[in-house]
């Protein structure tokens, strides 16, 4: 009999420890890693399963936020972004990591806070409490396909103008031969074609709102902007622009099917990775280009996290995975597994940028990245004085769905089904109406 109750609470005892854990990611190439390497993290953690969820940027957001926010608890780690980690934070929906690093002192000695990049990790704190790691912070960059420039008799400047880069393109577009003068993203969503415009906007002079909360989509800083844009990417961009967004113009640069590519700066090292790269030899890098208006807000700053949601019942387990995951030790198995330590996650820890094997392998992009990030700064990113903060977004929880809207309005304008005029007055309409229903303006 006392052989059968021990025996029951063995059992009952690794019952109890068991766990499985649900992830939710985005479908990046950095993310679609971490995924490979989960047998690495289940053999340092045999009681931990782990089930994943990967999905494309903008149904991750709208299902990770509806889930976060009901509280039906689906996801026990969540990848969250730089813009909504303070608001879910304040809303309650995130568990403050701070309490559990206390808690823990072997993850938290091993893990090492003060490693991560201050400002990044000043982005994921709100009230002294930190409510997300990062798992990879970039800021925007411009890519270049050397050899196309050298067949195009033309040089990059480390800081090109637009107008620059429009003079570029035009000399490198050869349709024909499948290759594109320059590519943008145009899919329309507040983190896909306006996180790219909006810095464009910014540098042409433009803001979303004035100090009073006066819409300003309909200025004429917003009106050069976007007439310049639909009219390089019609004459030099490649055809059905408005499905491409971050992955699908990484595969068109990657294959040296672009001039020239801005955007994330994390794309850095996939472009050097030989393994799915062509472009390895060629690719080049220069600052993200400025506008007519200002040299302000032409990078943006932004960082992918690892959060784990309120509703989660398994929260150690959670955590135990995310600070595997963003940790020192993780950076250096990616490297390893990649053969590679330019294809790491890039943006998070000082340690990766005083690594002599990471400073070899991504010298050639490594000081523009470290300072493009160090640069951005989400409370000056505009010519004129604005109330909110943000480089590529208007940090208000009503973004996710304003930005996504005049996203629409400019792949139409882009596709040809509005005009740029039609295109603006809507999205003006729609932005003031967000600044009187939330009741911005006074």
């Amino acid at each position: 009999m006392k052989r059968f109750a021990l025996l029951s609470a063995l059992l009952v005892g690794t019952a109890a420890q068991a766990a499985t854990i649900t992830i939710a990611t985005v479908n990046n190439p950095d993310m679609v890693t971490m995924q490979k390497l989960t047998p690495e993290f289940t053999k340092k953690y045999p009681d931990i399963q782990v089930k994943w969820v990967v999905l494309p940027e903008n149904e991750l957001r709208q299902k990770v936020t509806l889930d976060v926010a009901s509280g039906a608890g689906s996801f026990d780690v969540a990848t969250v972004g730089a813009y909504e980690v303070p608001i879910w934070a304040k809303n309650g929906w995130l568990n403050p990591l701070t309490p559990m690093f206390a808690k823990d002192a072997a993850i938290a000695k091993a893990y090492n806070l003060n490693d991560i990049i201050p400002g990044v990790r000043g982005a994921l704190t709100v009230g002294g409490n930190l409510y997300a790691v990062p798992f990879y912070a970039e800021s925007s960059m411009t890519f270049y396909n050397k050899d196309l420039f050298k067949k195009a008799g033309i040089t990059m400047p480390v800081q090109p103008t637009w107008q620059q880069v429009q003079g570029f393109a035009a000399k490198i577009n050869d349709p024909k031969n499948g290759v594109y003068g320059i590519c943008l993203r145009g899919l329309p969503g507040w983190g896909e074609n306006m996180a790219f415009f909006t810095t464009m906007v910014n540098t042409f002079g433009g803001r979303w709102y004035d100090n009073n909360w006066q819409a300003q989509l309909n200025s004429p800083a917003w009106k050069t902007a976007l007439n310049f844009y639909v009219d390089m990417m019609k004459k030099s961009g490649p055809p059905g622009a408005t499905s491409n967004g971050f992955t699908e113009n990484l595969t068109l640069m990657s294959q040296g099917k672009c001039g020239m590519w801005v955007d994330a700066t994390v794309a850095a090292g996939l472009l050097s990775d030989a393994s799915s790269s062509k472009i390895v030899n060629s690719v080049g890098f220069a600052n993200a280009p400025v506008g007519p208006g200002t040299t302000r807000g032409n990078h943006w700053y932004w960082s992918w996290n690892l959060a784990i949601p309120k509703s989660t019942k398994q929260a150690d387990a959670a955590f135990k995975f995310l600070t595997w995951a963003t940790s020192k030790e993780y950076i250096a198995l990616v490297a390893k597994t990649k053969g590679n330590w330019a294809a790491v996650p890039p943006g998070t820890r000082t340690s990766t940028y005083t690594n002599a094997a990471y400073k070899k392998a991504a010298g050639a992009f490594s000081s523009l990245v470290q300072n493009a990030i160090n640069s951005a700064d989400v409370t000056k990113a505009t010519k004129d004085a604005v109330p909110y903060t943000g480089i590529q977004y208007v940090a208000i929880p009503e973004f996710q769905a304003l930005g996504t809207q005049v996203g629409q309005y400019v792949a139409g304008a882009l596709s040809g089904q509005t005009t740029v005029d039609q295109a603006l007055t809507q999205a003006q309409d729609a932005a003031n109406k967000v600044a009187k229903d939330g009741k911005y303006q006074k």
